[in-house]
């Protein structure tokens, strides 16, 4: 049953910051095609990834790193076509923004024009602050994402909980402030400590969106494929399953295999 939606507007930028100011809890999760996405939106969802987690699951790389402009282009566009209501918000792929501010502009613009979608995802803090100054000064909304950056994966060595020790926790609350203070209208906060994605959600005046955060958050995100059921190997602490699609779709699957061996499909019935 979908989630009863008083508010039917399209969500925006500014309705983001409506819901912290009146307590209300964003819902998020990703999408990457567009049968997917009509049903997240009429589900009644606020808003919803085009995450470069596509990279994963729907192209079955090990990490988001390989995944272009063209594929995330493709992904976002498919999943505006089906929206209507929730905030459309696309990740700038790995290499897309971080060799100067120029060419990141040029990727956004790209992105924005051609996908239709409402703002853009980037990661990291103070590093590529002034990538996003020059997003935000073209226009363009800009969602921060900071703690377990997957585009970082290299770097990091791990998927592990970041912002454990004291030094980074407190660059990771540092960095959330600046991004806050320059203009980004939501941050996502991945697999950090519950209690200090609490802090830094009463820090901000924008949102905080958690994954592996806590619901001290202002929102949540998961990617769908997960949270569905239809991934069975990956497993995190923060992971709720709501359903168990691999077993449906296996069945299901199995039993169309059953009657066309057996010749009991198609029947009489469903011949013309």
């Amino acid at each position: 049953m979908a989630y009863l939606v008083s508010d039917t507007r399209k969500v925006t930028t500014l309705r983001f910051g409506e819901m912290k100011e009146r307590g209300e809890k964003i819902s998020m999760l990703t999408s990457y095609d567009f049968t997917t996405a009509s049903i997240v939106d009429h589900a009644g969802i606020d808003a919803i990834l085009v995450g470069d987690s596509a990279s994963n699951v729907m192209a079955g790389n090990a990490t988001t790193l390989p995944i272009t402009v063209e594929q995330m282009i493709y992904h976002a566009t498919s999943v505006v076509k089906a929206v209507k209501r929730a905030l459309v918000v696309c990740d700038m792929p790995f290499g897309s923004y971080q060799v100067d501010r120029h060419e990141a502009l040029r990727n956004a613009i790209n992105i924005m024009k051609r996908s239709g979608c409402d703002a853009l995802k980037l990661e990291g803090g103070c590093e590529i602050a002034d990538i996003i100054k020059g997003l935000l000064n073209a226009g363009i909304p800009v969602m921060g994402h900071l703690g377990l950056t997957p585009q970082s994966i290299n770097k990091f060595g791990t998927y592990t909980v970041r912002a454990q020790e004291e030094a980074e926790a407190q660059k990771l609350i540092e960095d959330a402030q600046l991004l806050d203070e320059i203009g980004c209208f939501a941050i996502v906060l991945e697999k950090v400590p519950a209690e200090l994605a609490k802090k830094v959600t009463q820090l901000v005046k924008c949102p905080t969106i958690g994954i592996g955060a806590g619901n001290g958050t202002d929102g949540q995100v998961l990617v769908i494929d997960d949270m569905l059921g239809k991934t069975q190997n990956f497993s995190p602490k923060f992971l709720r399953r709501y359903a168990d699609l691999n077993s449906i779709m296996l069945e299901a699957i199995g039993n169309y295999i059953t009657d066309v061996k057996n010749v009991n499909f198609p029947s009489e019935e469903e011949s013309y």
